[in-house]
């Protein structure tokens, strides 16, 4: 049995210059950074002994007799892709929602990915493993969703990303001092507001214009290195969030579901409760509201989103990891369901922070 755990990201700086519609022509950067809450992924070999051949528990228990049957598209297409012949059974937990921005459905194709190279007994690289999950997303599953998430969910990290225009993709890690690092995180808050959305419903019309949006896009590279001259500098910290705030201004020019009267109202609260800026961390739509916060105003701003979940977090380094691996037993489901006992424990621990 092979266990992958995967962190989820918050976007920060650049999104939407991520879709290979525009970095293919124009390029493309964004800073990202992924955060300790993460999609846990077991892979067994399943023996020959069940009336069916796969068994998939996400949200919903899937036993199936061929790929074809299964309906989650990510297990089947990596299943397919990796041309697994035996008997399949993977489960997943996550320690976040899904479709809520945090880019769940690329940390879910990273760790499968991940962890099924391994049930075969390989180790591949995390460029070949953000690629592969591009791949399957973007050119098998046709998926109109950009190239950030994967990146990120399989590096870990806080980074700059650029896409080039000949598809290559680079990552520079953001190089900054523990303490200064350590202020940015204090800053920072994160709210679900339980406004579920797909991620490619929202991208759908944004995608089809693009082009016409030449000017959002380019002032949200722009924002990138204006960041990151901020981040390395000794200028004040809100000077970050005042940008993330201008960012957020920009991104709702992109298309009507980026936004709505009910977001822009949460989004209005926090900054008259003392946020400097904030944005949706994904596409838009709904999802987890990021906001950038001086500590001393984070009380307040608490008080007046109290109807939603707070949920703390810290920045993560380690990308798409291999926590467990034995490759020469069988397990029920339910060991494995013992296995995931103290990951089930320590998520609900940490949801009283």
């Amino acid at each position: 049995m092979i266990i992958s755990r995967t962190p989820y990201r918050v976007s920060l700086f650049g999104g939407g210059t991520d879709f290979p519609a525009w970095y293919h022509r124009h390029g493309g950067s964004v800073i990202a950074s992924t955060i300790d809450k993460y999609c846990y992924l077991t892979c067994r070999h399943l023996p020959p002994f069940f009336e069916y051949k796969y068994r998939i528990v996400w949200s919903k228990i899937e036993n199936c007799m061929s790929v074809a049957e299964i309906s989650h598209p990510a297990a089947r297409s990596i299943i397919e892709h990796l041309e697994i012949a035996k008997g399949l059974e993977i489960h997943h937990v996550g320690d976040l929602p899904a479709r809520s921005g945090m880019g769940s459905s690329s940390a879910f194709t990273v760790g499968l990915l991940n962890a099924a190279y391994a049930l075969k007994g390989r180790m591949i690289t995390k460029h070949d493993l953000a690629m592969e999950a591009i791949h399957i997303e973007q050119n098998v599953l046709k998926e109109r969703v950009g190239s950030q998430d994967q990146v990120s969910a399989a590096y870990g990290g806080f980074n700059r990303i650029d896409f080039h225009t000949t598809g290559e993709i680079t990552v520079t890690p953001v190089t900054l001092s523990a303490e200064r690092i350590r202020e940015l995180n204090s800053h920072l808050m994160l709210f679900y507001t339980g406004i579920k959305r797909t991620s490619s419903d929202v991208t759908q019309k944004f995608v089809q214009d693009i082009e016409n949006k030449k000017r959002q896009l380019r002032i949200m590279k722009d924002l990138v290195d204006e960041a990151l001259s901020i981040l390395n500098s000794t200028q004040d910290i809100s000077n970050f969030g005042e940008l993330l705030h201008e960012a957020w201004d920009v991104k709702r020019g992109f298309s009507e579901a980026v936004s709505n009267k009910d977001v822009d109202n949460i989004h209005a609260e926090a900054i008259s409760a003392g946020a400097i800026g904030g944005k949706l961390t994904g596409a838009g739509g709904g999802g987890f509201l990021l906001l950038f916060v001086p500590p001393r105003r984070q009380a307040d701003v608490k008080e007046a989103l109290n109807r939603f979940i707070h949920v703390p977090f810290k920045f993560e380094f380690g990308g798409s990891q291999i926590i467990f691996a034995d490759r020469d037993a069988d397990y029920s489901a339910e060991e494995i369901a013992r296995v995931f006992q103290p990951i089930q424990a320590f998520r609900e621990l940490g949801d009283t922070k």
